[in-house]
């Protein structure tokens, strides 16, 4: 049961812009991260902006089997949606926790963006000016 993207119980929604993944998330992520590495910009069009957490607390539904997944390093993949394009994860290999696109969330989400990662990396058009703690290649994996 949903209220306007924040679920009863603090559970989160989400999906891709044509509707044909949905999934939720049964976990409440500390926040949000930004990462600025090279992938990243070129995956979502901009830096990425990713929750993270356990890989079982995630659950898709993809009925009508539009879920794609590129290799994108010889240590992770992408998913996305084979449809509309839509990035929504990263899944790094033997890892226990699993990374959703923030962007793809219902809203509200109730979240806040924690800190910057891969900021050696990131696009000279922009500046990251909001005081948040930054890392210059990728943060420690949260406990």
């Amino acid at each position: 049961m949903s209220d306007g993207g924040v679920l009863v119980g603090g559970v989160l929604a989400g999906g891709c812009l044509c509707g044909a993944l949905r999934y939720t998330v049964t976990e409440r992520p500390m926040g949000v991260v930004n990462c600025h590495c090279g992938q990243c910009r070129r995956f979502h069009g901009h830096f990425g902006a990713y929750i993270t957490v356990p890989r079982t607390a995630v659950a898709v539904s993809d009925a009508e089997g539009t879920l794609s997944w590129y290799r994108s390093s010889a240590k992770a993949q992408r998913g996305f949606c084979a449809r509309c394009g839509s990035s929504l994860f990263w899944n790094g290999d033997g890892s226990n926790l699993f990374d959703v696109a923030a962007g793809s969330l219902d809203q509200p989400t109730g979240l806040a963006t924690l800190l910057h990662i891969h900021v050696a990396d990131k696009a000279d058009y922009y500046t990251i000016d909001d005081g948040l703690e930054r890392f210059p290649q990728g943060a420690p994996e949260p406990p």
